[in-house]
């Protein structure tokens, strides 16, 4: 199927933002928009053959434009947290925005989720796709490097959604790109998370302090509330009084993937009972966060007419780990000028 472009809205310097409808022959549709890279709905059938939107977000670009919880977006240049808002490359300190009490946070004040991406419709193997590509200055946000960025969104015949993401730069810097969707997959109005079954492919977490940021301990799973080896449904482990619940507020941790490095393994599957949709999230990314939408509460410009209460969606972030520039031992985010940084992430819909 094609992919049909329509204007969404105008910044408040006047600048143009389209919205690109992908869809397949079986009738699911991503809506995506060049401002952010955000995905803005998801519409997949459930056992019933009922579509509904499985993905938080709001009614139009204006809210997209403030700050929030990063509905659906790219995020960029590093995911996740990085302490004291500072790293060193090549015997240099940089200086990075502290937007996470003293740390830094998803890029910094305006991350890659605030920029305008160049759109364009591509064609490959699977039909056209949605090819995104951003210029990253040297110094924006103090990070070193012009890094020149790609992101390509495309939606399978299988009710997949792919993101391929691309990256160069002509100075030592440091990448870690994501996307911040988040899935409620009993449909993105029908209230909270507690009930969906989640499993994710790993045996090990890096712990976390009380400002949430990894400590550099990898710890095992087995007999914690951090335990998804198997199918486990996620309430319980939120009211454990577990202590790194309590320092995350909920889940919002990093686990240490299984499978070979850089190659694309199944990270996770997230199941509704009631809708028996399922989710599966494969990815060549070391690492995936497991945030339990902890924070939000979200009463305004909220599509249909909805409101996001606290765990009314959660995200499943492929990643390298948070605070990796700080652990050594944790895979290196450091991506050196004249080297390809390029990592894909699968999200997959169906139904049991």
């Amino acid at each position: 199927m094609g992919i049909e472009k329509k204007l969404y809205g105008r910044t408040n310097e006047g600048k143009e933002v389209f919205l690109f409808t992908l869809k397949n022959s079986g009738g699911a549709a991503v809506e995506i928009t060049n401002f952010g890279g955000i995905i803005v709905s998801i519409l997949v059938p459930d056992k019933k053959g009922r579509f509904d939107d499985v993905s938080l977000g709001y009614d139009s670009l204006e809210p997209y434009m403030e700050p929030g919880p990063y509905f659906g977006a790219i995020i960029g240049r590093y995911a996740n947290r990085i302490e004291n808002s500072e790293f060193e490359i090549n015997g240099i300190t940089y200086h990075l925005a502290a937007n996470d009490g003293k740390n830094h946070l998803h890029g910094g004040l305006k991350g890659f989720d605030k920029v305008i991406w160049h759109p364009q419709i591509v064609q490959s193997s699977e039909g056209e796709c949605l090819e995104l590509t951003y210029k990253s200055a040297d110094g924006e946000e103090n990070y070193p490097g012009n890094l020149d960025v790609k992101v390509i969104y495309t939606l399978t015949e299988d009710n997949a959604i792919k993101i391929e993401y691309f990256a160069e730069t002509d100075k030592d810097t440091v990448v870690n790109l994501t996307n911040h969707a988040y899935f409620n997959l009993s449909g993105h109005a029908s209230g909270d998370i507690l009930k969906h079954k989640l499993k994710i492919c790993a045996d090990f977490f890096t712990a976390v302090s009380p400002e949430g940021l990894p400590t550099g301990e990898i710890r095992e799973v087995k007999g914690t509330v951090m335990d998804f080896t198997d199918f486990k449904e996620i309430g319980p482990g939120l009211a454990s009084g577990d202590e790194q619940i309590i320092f995350g507020q909920g889940y919002d941790h990093n686990w240490v993937l299984n499978g070979e490095k850089n190659t694309l393994k199944k990270a996770a599957e997230l199941f509704d009972p009631e809708s028996e949709r399922r989710m599966e999230v494969y990815t060549t990314k070391p690492g995936i966060q497991f945030y339990s939408g902890n924070f939000l509460n979200v009463t305004e410009h909220v599509k249909d007419g909805a409101v996001y209460c606290k765990r009314a969606g959660l995200c499943l972030e492929t990643q390298y780990f948070p605070n990796s520039l700080k652990h050594k031992h944790f895979p290196s985010p450091i991506l050196k000028a004249g080297e390809k940084y390029r990592h894909t992430t699968i999200y997959k819909f169906f139904t049991a």
